[in-house]
């Protein structure tokens, strides 16, 4: 009887707790051994929402859910698509001098950008390549030689080591017959320069060193370097082959990067540097050309080899030295590969970009 009593008041407890119970602990709980209130939350200090424990925890908020993977679309595409990706664009090719008639001299002042790089044709079908360009423009240099015929250089001048003036010419010896090589005696511990004496060696040939009164055997036309007059250290640009072609009544100054020692060492050598076409010094930097060096070339045309760069090549001073001297200015950025052509008697001009002077 006792135990019947005692059974019947823990029930009675029970159903009269039972409520307060749920209203306290609505919803089950999960793997986590919490849940979110949803009624009466207040009455236990809970926010409408709040994730909690009946564990002493706390609460804190709900776990994230975790994100389904996606789900990847077993069907085809019922269209084809509209058009095809956007194809690499090539690069842009270079525009070609035109092979001009045997018979006179020409010039080609070559475009390779921020650099130097010319092909003489003398009328007995000669070629001298002055420089090649900087390393990347080699491909092009001998893609201007293959348009104009050329098959064999007579001379190669690398007029000093820097890379924008010789980077190309190891392309233009693998790829032509060079009869010989020439370069002032200075030498450069760049790759670029390595690889320029690596391709002299493998094709056989040595070096010919230039000097002033140093001349290049060619056939009607006096072809003499007039510097460098001295030694320059390690002043690389002073170092430059400058070369001057002649050819009846009318030349050509060619004078690499010689900057403002080598033009007063060539004046004060007391040779002749009159010359009707001047190719600018340094890619018309202010180092070079200085007034009484373009006094006393006194050049009718200025061709200024020169591309995008960072160094304010050519210069407002040099522009304005070569104005007030008269020389007519032509530059490579602004036209293309420039090619003169002369007879002996004038100089006639024509350009792969806008008019030629």
């Amino acid at each position: 009887m006792k135990k019947r009593i005692a059974l019947s008041m823990i029930m009675s407890v029970l159903l009269i707790l039972l409520p307060v119970i749920a209203n306290a602990h609505p919803g089950r709980t999960d793997s986590s051994g919490g849940h979110t209130c949803r009624t009466n939350c207040a009455k236990w200090g809970l926010k409408n929402g709040e994730y909690h424990y009946h564990n002493g925890g706390g609460s804190k908020p709900a776990p994230a859910a975790t994100k389904k993977p996606a789900v990847k679309a077993t069907t085809k595409p019922t269209a084809k698509p509209t058009s095809k990706p956007a194809a690499t664009p090539a690069p842009a090719a270079i525009a070609l001098p035109k092979k001009q008639a045997a018979g006179t001299l020409q010039v080609y002042f070559l475009d390779v950008g921020q650099g130097d790089s010319t092909l003489i044709r003398t009328p007995a079908n000669q070629y001298i390549l002055i420089d090649g360009g900087n390393n990347d423009q080699g491909k092009n240099v001998v893609k201007y030689l293959n348009a104009l015929g050329v098959k064999t250089l007579d001379a190669m001048v690398a007029t000093h080591p820097d890379a924008d003036h010789i980077g190309g010419l190891d392309d233009v010896l693998k790829a032509v017959d060079v009869k010989s090589v020439y370069a002032p005696k200075v030498s450069h511990t760049t790759q670029t320069y390595k690889d320029f004496l690596t391709a002299v060696k493998n094709e056989g040939r040595t070096i010919k060193a230039v000097s002033k009164g140093v001349k290049i055997p060619l056939s009607g036309v006096d072809a003499t370097f007039l510097g460098p007059v001295n030694s320059y250290g390690d002043d690389l640009n002073n170092w430059s082959a400058v070369l001057k072609v002649s050819y009846r009544s009318k030349s050509f100054l060619f004078t690499g990067d010689a900057e403002k020692a080598s033009e007063n060492d060539m004046l004060a050598d007391g040779k002749s540097l009159k010359a009707d076409v001047l190719k600018v010094g340094h890619h018309g930097s202010s180092s070079s050309t200085s007034k009484p060096f373009l006094d006393a070339v006194k050049p009718s045309y200025a061709v200024i080899s020169v591309g995008k760069n960072n160094y304010g090549h050519p210069t407002s001073g040099v522009l304005s030295r070569l104005k007030s001297a008269n020389a007519s200015v032509l530059r490579t950025d602004q036209k293309g590969t420039i090619t003169a052509i002369s007879d002996g008697n004038k100089i006639t001009f024509t350009t792969t970009k806008g008019a030629g002077k």
